[in-house]
């Protein structure tokens, strides 16, 4: 999702006179209790699942690309510190980064009175939000992977070494080192209220893409959506999905600009370098904890500099 910080940004703001409460917003948190408690059941009902450390000893044909046959999918399935774990990392996002979402809604309406655009059409404008939207997310997601200062905030996301619903909960408390990104959309004459909202509904499509219990869909839309199958790979530590498929709605993006790669070889969930935690003040910060210490003991600004920009390890 993250990959999804937008999340609190939107809460935060409906409070305010310039957002009004409405149905999506009323249906969001119980349609995640809802649909966890049923990904949950049908897991369960599995003949088998694999066991948390069944990729430790995996072959290397295993984890990469050798064999041109797909492996079967089977899932991980809930572990309940895990999942406890992501819901208070969502919760911890939403209280962290409130009066944040405050600030960014000011910024945001700002950039708009001096927009260099005017979209009369509400329907285009948020159509254009949509895609504008999307598009930013693709770019803004890629540069946390691959500059170690935005993967401090990115990071908490592929924490987990499940693939559940509960994982696309598990927020980052850090948004604020990528918020710029979607900034020049009020800017082109997106309303700061449509650009509030693409951010939303493009969180809350990344939500059903994160579970094991769909498999491939058909070649439509597995060619043009984010699907199940391709974020998949995106959180996995194998060789050869690390920095793969970074869309958001559309994978059309990373087919694009070349960072496309199809679910294959069985997924190793999580990170290179696991933290094995359940605390969340260690998942949300041990990074940037990292980053300080390295950044302490770098030499001059260029050597500084350039420890802030590298490609996390």
């Amino acid at each position: 999702m993250a990959k999804y910080s937008r999340l609190n940004w939107y809460l935060a703001m409906r409070k305010s006179k310039h957002i009004k409460f409405d149905f999506i917003d009323a249906i969001s948190l119980p349609m995640f209790a809802i649909t966890m408690l049923a990904e949950a059941r049908t897991l369960q009902n599995r003949p088998h699942l694999r066991e948390l450390g069944d990729m430790d000893e995996a072959s290397e044909e295993e984890l990469s690309g050798a064999s041109p046959d797909p492996d079967p999918l089977v899932p991980v399935g809930y572990e309940a510190n895990d999942t406890k774990a992501s819901l208070k990392m969502l919760a911890g996002n939403i209280t962290i980064n409130t009066l944040f979402a405050l600030l960014l809604g000011r910024i945001y309406r700002f950039l708009y009175s001096h927009r260099v655009f005017d979209i009369k059409n509400r329907k285009l404008s948020f159509l254009f939000a949509m895609i504008g939207w999307d598009f930013l997310y693709y770019w803004s997601h890629r540069i946390q992977h691959e500059r170690r200062i935005f993967w401090a905030n990115h990071v908490t996301h592929h924490s987990s070494e499940h693939y559940n619903l509960s994982t696309a909960l598990r927020q980052p408390w850090s948004g604020y080192l990528v918020s710029w990104v979607h900034m020049p959309l009020p800017l082109l004459g997106i309303p700061a209220q449509q650009v509030m909202k693409a951010g939303q509904l493009n969180l809350l499509y990344q939500y059903w893409i994160h579970t094991e219990t769909i498999g491939r869909l058909s070649k439509p839309i597995e060619n043009i959506f984010n699907t199940p199958s391709h974020h998949r790979v995106h959180h996995g530590s194998n060789p050869q999905y690390i920095d793969k498929n970074y869309a958001g709605i559309f994978i059309t993006w990373d087919k694009i600009f070349g960072t496309f790669e199809p679910e294959v070889r069985r997924v190793k969930y999580g990170l290179t370098k696991n933290i094995k935690t359940f605390k969340p003040l260690a998942i949300a910060y041990h990074e940037l904890g990292d980053l300080f210490i390295d950044l302490r003991k770098s030499d001059g600004w260029k050597n500084k500099i350039s420890c802030l920009l590298s490609h996390p390890k």
